[in-house]
């Protein structure tokens, strides 16, 4: 099999591991040229992308790191090394490659022209492992078709991504769907393929990482707000006010009105169970509705630490989860 020359490919890794050597094994030879944009790994990842033949990029660690700055970073090494290029896939260092997803995605990105991103099915590799893993992998199941924003993992057109000047460096989350808001604001469009594409070791055990991946939405649903909520879109205005309902203005309810009205009010709190039953009866899984509705508490947390460190003036530092 030889490279296609028209796709470039940009991965992004920090201390990934054997999970890079997977990735990487699982794009060398398929696409050319490929880059890979390391952000101060010690575990060896920069020697091995090399050994494997991979072009490397090291971020300077003494500027704010964002993945989106490692993507913009990467992204432009691809345009240098091949100018004429079509596409660009990035993809994080902790996923692998779907051996068919070159050509089912580059097949949909040829015959239509104002395509500008494709994504598809990421799984999870061990949705055994965790209660937590199985959970990322129910939420990467998203509805195939028109979509309004791409994750970490899809397959671009260079010219839509040079129409919005890539992503924004300055955000620490969100920065996948806040690119692909502005991409459709210029007419692009945004399609989730029903096909395999990347498999995904979100490597999740513990409550507190699910607690960490939570805030770290809210966080995202915040500051999108502030950026782009007045659009006509009302960019994640609808994703915030339910997290401050769930998890501001209901338990404040229950507690100030059982304690200055009526102890009846209180019973507002049933609204929590009713709600994971509401889930549940609809489909989603019982323990995925259940954190579902408690990760809204979280999500606040995400939310307040943006509004205070807006207020504050001081610079958001990365909600990392593993």
């Amino acid at each position: 099999m030889s490279a296609d020359r028209d796709i470039g490919v940009v991965v992004i890794g920090r201390n990934e591991g054997k999970r890079l050597v997977q990735c990487i094994a699982s794009l060398v030879g398929r696409a050319d040229p490929l880059v890979y944009v390391d952000s101060g790994s010690t575990d060896g990842s920069v020697e091995h992308a090399r050994a494997a033949g991979v072009e490397v990029v090291s971020l300077d660690m003494s500027q704010p790191f964002t993945a989106a700055r490692a993507r913009n970073t990467g992204y432009a090494r691809v345009r240098d090394l091949a100018p004429e290029g079509q596409y660009v896939q990035f993809i994080d260092g902790d996923c692998a490659l779907d051996p068919g997803w070159f050509d089912t995605a580059r097949a949909a990105l040829d015959g239509t022209p104002e395509l500008a991103v494709v994504c598809g099915r990421r799984r999870e590799r061990h949705p055994e492992a965790s209660l937590w893993n199985r959970m990322i992998d129910a939420e990467w199941d998203s509805p195939v078709g028109e979509a309004k924003a791409c994750g970490g993992d899809a397959l671009m057109r260079r010219a839509a991504l040079d129409a919005v000047q890539g992503y924004r460096e300055d955000l620490i989350a969100g920065e996948e769907p806040e690119m692909c808001f502005r991409m459709r604001a210029l007419g692009w469009r945004i399609r989730r393929l029903d096909a395999e594409m990347t498999l995904h070791d979100a490597a999740m055990t513990r409550v507190s990482q699910w607690w960490q991946r939570s805030r770290r939405a809210g966080h995202t649903y915040a500051e999108g707000a502030a950026l782009h909520g007045n659009s006509p879109e009302r960019y994640r205005r609808r994703e915030l006010a339910r997290t401050l309902i769930w998890g501001l203005a209901l338990p404040l309810a229950a507690l100030l009105g059982g304690l200055l009205i009526s102890p009846w009010a209180f019973a507002l709190l049933l609204l929590y169970p009713l709600q994971v039953a509401r889930l549940a009866a609809r489909g989603t899984d019982p323990a995925r509705a259940l954190f579902t509705v408690l990760g809204k508490f979280p999500e606040l947390q995400g939310v307040l630490g943006y509004w205070a460190g807006r207020l504050s003036g001081k610079r958001r530092r990365l909600i990392e989860y593993k």
